[in-house]
């Protein structure tokens, strides 16, 4: 029963913001000889609209083959090549994709992450999350983002740092925040002194989003660590390649 779970309480909640939406991909053939249980995995199955379907040489076949390509497959080949290895030797997956009627509360990120748990111990392999960049295997899987038994937002996102033109400076920003119905964030031009207090505001606005709270348009960043006159702008679109979502550009009027 759903009275048996804890709520994943989104206590600042506003109602807008966007729709929150969760796409991970489950490799291996998935054969559940054990019934899903609410208690164990701290879930009630797929939320609903958060829908499943079964890609494997008899459907669909060339589905399995598209998550490993490009930029993104090659780095973790690289970093990775045991558990890279594995992904490659498998013909079947499951995607999880959707948006939650409900965003009210956090469960339907609890419900989801309790199902995908549940594949794992099924036959699932290795969980791909095209949000955040990231591959898990079951024990990194269940280590951070099962484990903790809470959303835990920070885990549900990646802080990305990559070079700008002046080698001086660096560009963070973030992927992941559509798992929560709100926009990530991108900071420009960082100065090597700055860059420990640009990660923690990454952090907090993570948290503060992930909530419920909205950052307004125009809204001012007070920190201590970091200098006076920074304004947060919404920016980008769902079709930016960057994000796969919109984003809040944070800016200096200094540079």
């Amino acid at each position: 029963m759903t009275s048996e779970l804890a709520t994943w309480e989104r206590k600042h909640y506003v109602a807008g913001g966007g729709d929150p939406m969760l796409f991970y991909v489950i490799f291996g053939q998935v054969k559940p000889s054990d019934p899903l249980s609410r208690s164990k995995y701290r879930t009630n199955g797929a939320p609903e609209g958060i829908g499943m379907m079964s890609y494997g040489p008899n459907k669909h076949p060339d589905v399995p083959g598209s998550f490993r390509e490009g930029y993104v497959w090659e780095e973790f080949a690289a970093k990775d090549p045991e558990l890279a290895a594995t992904v490659q030797r498998c013909e079947h997956c499951m995607v999880v994709r959707g948006t939650p009627t409900d965003s009210t509360t956090l469960n339907y990120l609890r419900d989801s992450i309790g199902l995908i748990t549940y594949l794992l111990d099924q036959g699932g392999c290795v969980v791909y999350d095209p949000f955040m960049l990231r591959w898990w295997s079951p024990s990194q899987w269940k280590e951070a983002i099962f484990e903790p038994a809470a959303a835990v937002p920070r885990h549900h996102t990646m802080i990305l740092v990559s070079p700008e033109d002046d080698p001086s400076r660096k560009w963070f920003h973030t992927r992941g925040m559509l798992k929560f119905g709100r926009p990530d964030i991108s900071v420009h031009n960082v100065a090597a002194e700055h860059e420990e207090g640009v990660i923690d505001l990454c952090n907090r606005l993570i948290e503060y989003q992930a909530f419920g709270n909205i950052v307004q348009d125009g809204q001012g960043v007070k920190m201590a660590s970091l200098p006076p006159g920074g304004i947060i702008r919404h920016r980008g679109d769902m079709d930016d390649p960057d994000f796969n979502n919109c984003h809040l550009d944070i800016s200096w009027p200094n540079g």
